[in-house]
């Protein structure tokens, strides 16, 4: 099994949790699919689109359990990133944890860091 995660607002998490589900946030509706990070790429995906963003959160999910909506493609650098065609069910959320920023600016992803 392998996890993956996807740093967001907490304002677009609140919001997915109204509405049930997540559909993804500004730039996964502009380029179709749901942007994911393994814990590997987690911290520089952090570094690189969320520098400076305060209140954030990480879900956690098991890849596995997203089936063949999940679509493995390569991105920054040639690495593999798991993007998600289609929505993300709430139920497929295995954890939400804080994502404060550190002193640099660039968001504390604890473990994954």
């Amino acid at each position: 099994m392998s996890r993956i995660y996807k740093i967001l607002s907490r304002s677009e998490w609140t919001a997915a949790q109204a509405a049930g589900v997540f559909n993804g946030s500004a730039v996964d509706l502009a380029d179709g699919y749901i942007h994911f990070s393994t814990a590997a790429q987690a911290a520089e995906t952090a570094r690189r689109h969320f520098a400076g963003q305060a209140d954030l959160v990480v879900l956690a999910i098991e890849a596995e359990d997203l089936g063949e909506a999940l679509v493995w493609e390569a991105s920054r650098g040639g690495d593999l990133f798991p993007h998600l065609y289609g929505p993300l069910p709430l139920a497929s959320v295995l954890a939400v944890t804080e994502a404060p920023l550190a002193e640099n600016g660039v968001p504390n992803l604890g473990e994954l860091a």
